[in-house]
């Protein structure tokens, strides 16, 4: 476990991802820890280094008494990255990290390339509430206030049905310092960057849950792309955490925002060319470039720009689903010379035989039973010679 030490509290972070990339700092709501974010890490760990941290009070963090300041959380979070030597970083923040963001973004305007506001506030409420909330954890632990967070978390009916998710979200609840959730929670009651937004110059965006109780649009996500200059806005038909009730448009929304949009001047070419090495392989492309003619030079000119420069590239699917979606297809449209080639190549890489058997029971159902009997056939045909080739101690053809 990776852990640094700012301030004489122990804070713990997770950096994962290729060196190079742009870093992006993934920053919880209060009463959960770094744990949360783990289909946002899935979804844009190709695109950035991603740094994960446990707020002090949660998580593996330390959880020293007392109250606890938005500059106290805003600055372990210039520890963390200092330490690391990461000098600029897109942040992400959720509620509490939200919060925590809004003060990075005023204070340390330096070290932000974008600024992510989810679900959070310039100010959060009566300090009445949160004193109360203070009390109960004090007096009867995280136990006293789980119902009232979860049904705050979570729409009444994922909440009802249970779910991985919510299970999840409270175990880590009930495991929180009392000790160090009253510490934020003092952080949260004494927050107030109403006057402060204007301040704020890095690009950023505010994604608002329409069914959030605990930070709704009006009075809260709509202050921020107000006050913001430039501020964007998304709307996620989602509760407080709406990175888990909508996982994948949470990550959309972060992609379409942080990825810089590609120059009106580009030509998708030269991406095609590198996507399609990366799901062919060299040997394959290699080979029809060598083919080319001045009949089919054109042609392969075209796949490459549209198909793997302009559809292969884009985010919202990984290469491997794409790859069992164009496998499922042809053997559906009966193009068996393709299904063929991405069996192989898809093999090569990262698919495994139980994949191409779901895909062709999926096909079987969806496009019939002779479509999948085919694909079954070349199916074990790929099988068979990439398991020849690796038993041989030669690399399989391509």
């Amino acid at each position: 476990m990776s852990f640094v030490t700012i301030d004489n509290t122990r804070l713990y972070y997770r950096l994962e991802g290729k060196p190079g990339q742009p870093t992006l700092v993934l920053s919880h709501s209060v009463g959960t820890d770094h744990g949360m974010w783990a289909a946002q890490v899935e979804d844009l760990l190709p695109h950035f280094h991603i740094l994960r941290y446990d707020t002090r009070g949660h998580g593996a963090s330390d959880a020293p008494p007392g109250d606890y300041s938005l500059e106290l959380l805003g600055r372990d979070v210039l520890g963390i990255t200092r330490t690391l030597d990461i000098s600029k970083f897109a942040f992400c923040g959720l509620s509490l990290g939200g919060a925590i963001g809004q003060w990075l973004a005023i204070h340390a305007p330096e070290n932000l390339t974008a600024l992510i506001l989810a679900n959070t506030s310039p100010q959060f409420g009566p300090r009445s509430n949160w004193d109360e909330r203070i009390r109960r954890v004090s007096e009867g632990g995280m136990a006293a206030i789980a119902s009232l967070a979860l049904g705050r978390f979570f729409s009444s009916e994922n909440l009802a049905a249970d779910g991985p998710e919510v299970n999840a979200i409270r175990s880590v609840f009930l495991g929180t310092s009392p000790v160090g959730y009253a510490g934020c929670c003092a952080a949260l009651r004494d927050a107030d960057n109403n006057a402060s937004l204007r301040k704020i110059n890095v690009p950023t965006l505010v994604i608002a849950g329409d069914r959030d109780v605990s930070t709704p649009w009006q009075g809260h996500g709509e202050v921020l792309a107000r006050g913001i200059p430039g501020a964007r806005a998304v709307h996620l038909p989602a509760a407080h955490l709406s990175n888990l009730e909508r996982p994948r448009s949470f990550s959309m929304a972060l992609l379409e925002f942080l990825r810089p949009p590609p120059a009106a001047s580009a030509d998708p070419l030269d991406a095609g060319f590198t996507v399609r090495r990366a799901v062919l392989g060299d040997a394959h492309v290699d080979r029809s470039i060598a083919a080319a003619n001045d009949l089919t030079r054109d042609f392969q000119t075209l796949i490459t720009r549209y198909a793997w420069g302009t559809i292969w590239t884009r985010p919202g699917l990984s290469h491997r689903v794409r790859r069992l979606l164009v496998l499922a297809i042809a053997a559906a449209t009966g193009r068996m010379e393709e299904f063929r080639l991405h069996v192989r190549t898809g093999l090569e890489h990262e698919l495994e035989p139980c994949d191409l058997k779901e895909v062709l029971m999926q096909t079987a159902i969806y496009a019939g039973v002779p479509a999948a009997n085919t694909g079954f056939h070349i199916a074990a045909e790929e099988v068979e010679k990439l398991s020849k080739g690796s038993a041989a101690g030669t690399p399989p053809a391509k």
